[in-house]
């Protein structure tokens, strides 16, 4: 059943009446994208990461559209991340989507021939809803649960649109000048065919869902690509990196490499709005950007409750219908966005969905903030990498996010956070680091593999050769933690120091404990009791199939 929201009402005479008169839309999804672009820079002028970048195509969408301050993702791991964002849910409600590697979580698989069939299947996705309402709906690289529509003739004849990771494949070492402009080009042009294949494709009078899944900023890189493709010198991060890592030459080179990949996302959302743009419809799609968590291989970052794990991009554009030039407060999760598209699109958003319509934070005139209510996320995690501990047991945790707190629940403090250290290494050359760094497999392998994880390790008490700072920072972001963590974020915005065991917190620790527990409790989440530690890790109540 369709229906045209009010606030959209106005917005849609705008658009050139068709058969189906709803926008279009792109929903342009980067896999590892944390909230790094040249339009977050810190108003007050506070030095920042995204002070050494310059992102005119993504800074564009914000400054004809509104960019979020306060987005989220519900999970800081890419399956159980899409997972929630296709469902609209709790990710720790959804089954065998609630972990990474899907095949190893238990549930019946061509592996596992006697276990439980996952009912990840049987939830609802946004994108099918989407799909029946009369979108075109494709995807395209990495991205989430949805059946697409059949593709259309004039869409296959573009053929398939692939090349490999920017830093990668334009970096590769050896390569002249000349092969890397010409790698370079091809990007762009790949870049551009994919949404000239929707245009061709797209049946007429119909509107179309595009979600594009670009794999940059997903490890590994090129060592030095940052500086030599992008020219972002690693000095340049001098005093810029967070304080609970070591501000030195191995980080700040991964750092380096890590938002020259940024850039090359800026660098393909350029070419697919160019289309757009010569095609007249630019002004008629909803494009959206965003991310699916933090900085990969980096301690606190993906996989983690931090903020650098979970704060990304939310960006969007659209001007008959999201006024231009706003900078919103209001919290928001990437599990609210099914219900948005959803809402948008003039389609009943279904009661088991826990994510929430932020339509009226887009079309408002504000900034700041547009309904103060709307202060807090929950956010979570179980396991990211399969073999991180013996047995396949996760690191559960269960955080809220509010403006004034995080609040982290560690419900197993006596197991590694980031894996069982598994291995130890021996301090190298930076090189030598490097490449051992692209690999997860030394240890603590719930933590990608990079530059910043092998130079830590190395200067850590797993090293013959300790450096005390190091070692000091290895143990705050990498170490065993307490069953419970709590940030002042307005005093402690790096989240250094956990103030749970302090009496002038007490109030705060009970509230923000008692509303997770809440939340847990009204959304069964399977936590609540031992089922996430054992094979399959099923949801209590399920029948097997």
């Amino acid at each position: 059943m369709r229906y045209i929201p009010t606030l959209l009402l106005t917005a849609l005479f705008l658009i050139p009446l068709r058969a189906d008169d709803r926008p279009n839309i792109l929903f342009f999804f980067a896999d590892d994208w944390g909230k790094y672009a040249s339009c977050y820079r810190h108003l007050d002028g506070t030095p920042s990461l995204n002070d050494v970048i310059s992102t005119p195509n993504i800074d564009r969408i914000a400054d004809e559209g509104v960019l979020f301050e306060n987005a989220f993702v519900p999970v800081a791991s890419c399956g159980p991340c899409r997972g929630s964002l296709a469902t609209g849910q709790y990710f720790w409600n959804c089954a065998s989507d609630a972990f990474l590697n899907t095949k190893n979580s238990g549930w019946k698989s061509k592996t596992n021939p006697d276990g439980q069939v996952s009912p990840f299947g049987r939830i609802t996705k946004f994108g099918d809803l989407l799909r029946k309402s009369g979108y075109y709906t494709i995807t395209s690289q990495k991205t989430f649960a949805m059946k697409q529509s059949k593709k259309t003739k004039e869409h296959i004849a573009f053929g398939p649109v692939n090349y490999e990771r920017y830093g990668l494949y334009v970096g590769e070492e050896g390569l002249s000048f000349k092969d890397r402009k010409t790698r370079h080009d091809e990007i762009v042009e790949n870049s551009k065919n994919e949404i000239r294949a929707i245009l061709a494709g797209c049946p007429e009078d119909t509107p179309f869902y595009f979600t594009y899944g670009s794999i940059n900023v997903h490890r590994p890189y090129t060592p030095d690509s940052g500086a030599e493709l992008w020219n972002i010198d690693p000095d340049s991060l001098k005093g810029l990196i967070p304080p609970y890592l070591p501000d030195n030459e191995d980080v700040r080179r991964d750092f380096s490499d890590y938002l020259g990949e940024v850039l090359a996302l800026d660098l393909k959302l350029g070419a697919m709005l160019e289309v757009l743009e010569d095609a007249g419809e630019l002004d008629n799609t909803m494009v959206v950007l965003s991310g699916d968590h933090g900085i990969p291989g980096v301690p606190r970052g993906k996989t983690n409750c931090y903020d650098l794990a979970t704060r990304v991009p939310m960006i969007a554009r659209l001007p008959s219908a999201i006024p231009s030039g706003r900078r919103v407060e209001d919290f928001i999760s990437i599990m609210d966005v099914g219900p948005t598209f959803l809402d948008f699109a003039g389609v009943e958003v279904p009661v088991e969905m826990d994510g929430k319509s932020f339509l009226p934070q887009l079309t408002s005139e504000n900034s700041g903030w547009i309904d103060k209510a709307k202060d807090r996320v929950v956010i979570g995690r179980e396991r990211h990498y399969h073999t991180a501990r013996a047995g396949n047991i996760p690191f559960p945790m269960r955080a809220l996010r509010s403006k004034d707190f995080l609040y982290i629940k560690n419900f197993k403090p006596e197991r590694w956070p980031m894996g069982e250290p598994l291995s130890f290494v021996e301090n190298r050359r930076p090189n030598e680091l490097y490449r051992m760094g692209l690999s997860t497999y030394a240890g603590f392998r719930d933590l990608d593999g990079s530059l910043t994880k092998a130079s830590m390790v190395a200067q850590s008490d797993y090293s013959e050769t300790p450096e005390p700072n190091v070692a000091k920072l290895w143990k705050l972001t990498m170490g065993h933690r307490p069953a419970e963590e709590l940030y002042d974020m307005r005093k402690d915005p790096h989240q250094m120091e956990n103030v749970a065991g302090d009496p002038a917190y007490k109030q705060a620790l009970l509230s923000l404990r008692e509303e997770v527990d809440t939340i847990m409790k009204k959304s069964n989440d399977p936590r609540l009791g031992e089922t996430f530690d054992h094979p399959p890790y099923s949801v209590p109540g399920l029948p097997k199939q």
